[in-house]
């Protein structure tokens, strides 16, 4: 009797080894194919990078304040005369124009006191016509010496009463006619309601707030800023804006105003300023970021910030480009440890550890090594 030899089965324990070592080569052959471009840009001169010269330059001092948007205008608008509120034309929110209806006062009352004085006025007018037509007749009566001189003065002096009753009824008009005016409130500029303060029904004395009113158009940013700056900015200064509510932009402004009474509390006084771009859509109250470009009346060695290598015990390094190349276009760099002053507009001043001219990695210095060969790609000579 034949026996068919029966294969062992394979312990678990070896398949897991083998998986292990397809997976170590796959590692393995990856980061292979990850080094084979560093060593194709090895054998062709060196690391491609981008650099630039250290250059002498006005130092600036940059000084970053926050700020609050502000409106140009902004107003409780109140009644001058009292009475009952018969319409209320806006709701908060509301964008109006200068002269739109805001709120209308009960108009009947007002309406027939101006309905009387100029009823007054018409009865005015009539007498004195009549007063100086018995004027004409007495003075062709007198003559031919049918009419007293005194009877003629009295009539002449009748005419001039009459005249200045005319005139007395008509201011009298004129001002009820305002007071039918007033009894419906308006908007004295453009922009925007803030608070609905009154309802219809309601009774509204004269100097009532009925309705506030900010101005949408113009904003300004107003910045408190350090008293010890104050001489610095009396002759201007160039300032740049970002808001919140538009990141990653920045907008050159303008001054509106420097006031010159300092908060006595926070030792500050105001910069108001305006975006020179307009139409950016923004509303009062919004925070904002100021940067002042002070000018120092120095100058000094300047590089790109984007070329300082900042370490976490607090070096500050950049990669100069050794200015002895072998021929082929590329060179090597070795780290200088630098001291940087101030920073502004996307360079930084560096106070010591790097000449003028010398010529620094911008780009691609994250992973270099010291001596390394790198290959200029931006023709910086």
């Amino acid at each position: 009797m034949l026996h068919t030899p029966v294969k062992a089965p394979t312990p678990p324990c070896t398949h897991r080894v083998r998986a292990g070592f397809r997976r170590a080569a796959l590692v393995v052959f990856a980061l292979g194919l990850a080094a084979a471009p560093a060593a194709v840009r090895a054998q062709d001169g060196g690391m491609p990078v981008s650099t630039t010269r250290a250059e002498i330059a006005p130092v600036i001092h940059a000084v970053r304040l926050s700020g609050t948007v502000v409106a140009p205008r902004s107003s409780k608008i109140s009644t001058s005369v009292g009475g009952l509120v018969e319409t209320v034309a806006v709701d908060r929110g509301d964008r109006v124009a200068e002269g739109d209806v805001l709120v209308r006062l009960d108009r009947d009352l007002a309406r027939h006191e101006l309905a009387r004085a100029e009823a007054s006025v018409d009865e005015a007018a009539a007498e004195l016509a009549d007063a100086k037509r018995e004027v004409r007749v007495g003075q062709r009566l007198a003559e031919r010496g049918n009419l007293p001189q005194n009877e003629l003065d009295a009539r002449e002096a009748e005419v001039a009463m009459n005249r200045a009753a005319l005139a007395r009824l008509k201011a009298e008009a004129a001002r009820e006619r305002e007071r039918l005016a007033r009894r419906t409130i308006t908007a004295p500029f453009a922009g925007v309601v803030a608070q609905k303060v009154t309802e219809s029904g309601e009774w509204v004395s004269p100097g009532t707030t009925v309705v506030e009113l900010v101005a949408t158009d113009g904003l300004w940013v107003d910045i408190p800023v350090p008293q010890k700056y104050y001489p610095e900015l009396r002759d201007g200064a160039p300032v740049t804006l970002h808001f919140d509510a538009l990141p990653e932009q920045r907008f050159d402004a303008e001054r509106v105003a420097l006031v010159p009474v300092s908060d006595p509390t926070a030792r500050t006084f105001v910069l108001r300023v305006r975006p020179v771009r307009e139409g950016l859509p923004l509303t009062p109250g919004m925070s904002a970021r100021a940067e002042l470009r002070l000018a120092t009346g120095t100058k000094g060695v300047v590089i790109p910030r984007d070329a300082v290598i900042r370490y976490p015990d607090g070096r500050t390094t950049v990669w100069r480009v050794q200015t002895k190349d072998d021929g082929d276009g590329a060179a090597t760099v070795t780290e200088r440890q630098v001291q940087l002053g101030r920073a502004f507009d996307g360079r930084v001043h560096v106070r010591g550890g790097l000449a003028e001219g010398a010529r620094i990695v911008v780009r691609g210095n994250e992973s270099l090594r010291e001596g390394q060969r790198v290959r200029p790609t931006d023709g910086a000579s």
